[in-house]
């Protein structure tokens, strides 16, 4: 290679290094979601209930981008908040309702319809225990609740989008509102931030569904905080 290749080698990767630095830095300026936490909810050793939501359209109360799918969780005061990070004690049971409000599609990977890492490798759904989840039947998987480091995945069924109760903007809290109810439980481990995420693409008008609430923390994403 001459000289002059070389050099444009060099300084495609110097470019291509400087801008990972400025989305490292940018990333980590930015305001991150507030923590709720669930550490002192209930008695040391006593089992954590955790309640979230998923809904299709976050709505107009809650930042720049109404239009985004997004998580909310129930703090223990009882209020819905919207952010994705969630502080646990270590080594404690975790039992997790889900109130999945948004639709669903096919899977691009079925192996996202399988439960795991949960006690029993089972969730219920509906009042009704289920390990493998069929993407193409019904209305679809609509997101999951995933930690990979724990080997924890949750398929959440989608919801009728045809429905005419379906919930338009969070929190959703009517009663009325079509949903899925989806319980599980795990075990917490040993201290640490082990991040969770949602593997549906389910980014509207970003490539492939990947982009917008899809890599943003406080939307499809999130950080399980472990502590001692």
């Amino acid at each position: 290679m001459s000289f002059g290749g070389r050099l444009s080698v060099v300084i495609g990767l110097f470019v291509v290094a400087a801008g990972f630095a400025v989305w490292a830095v940018v990333g980590f300026m930015l305001p991150q979601p507030a923590t709720v936490d669930f550490t002192s909810a209930q008695p040391a050793g006593a089992p954590v209930d955790l309640t979230v939501q998923t809904v299709g359209s976050i709505g107009t109360g809650f930042g720049d981008h109404p239009t985004w799918v997004s998580y909310l969780v129930k703090n223990p005061q009882g209020q819905w908040v919207h952010t994705t990070a969630w502080k646990v004690p270590a080594h404690t049971r975790i039992n997790l309702t889900i109130e999945q409000f948004d639709s669903g599609s096919p899977l691009r990977n079925q192996q996202w319809g399988r439960v795991q890492g949960t006690l029993g490798n089972v969730e219920i759904l509906n009042g009704r225990p289920v390990s493998v989840y069929d993407s193409n039947s019904g209305n679809g998987v609509g997101h999951t609740f995933s930690i990979p480091t724990l080997g924890i995945n949750i398929p959440l069924v989608g919801v009728n989008p045809n429905a005419s109760n379906v919930c338009s903007q969070a929190p959703c809290s009517s009663p009325s509102s079509v949903r899925n109810i989806i319980r599980a439980s795990f075990v917490t481990p040993g201290p640490g931030d082990y991040p969770w995420q949602c593997f549906v693409p389910c980014g509207l008008g970003f490539l492939y569904g990947n982009g917008g609430p899809m890599s943003t923390v406080g939307y499809m994403g999130g950080f399980l905080d472990v502590v001692s």
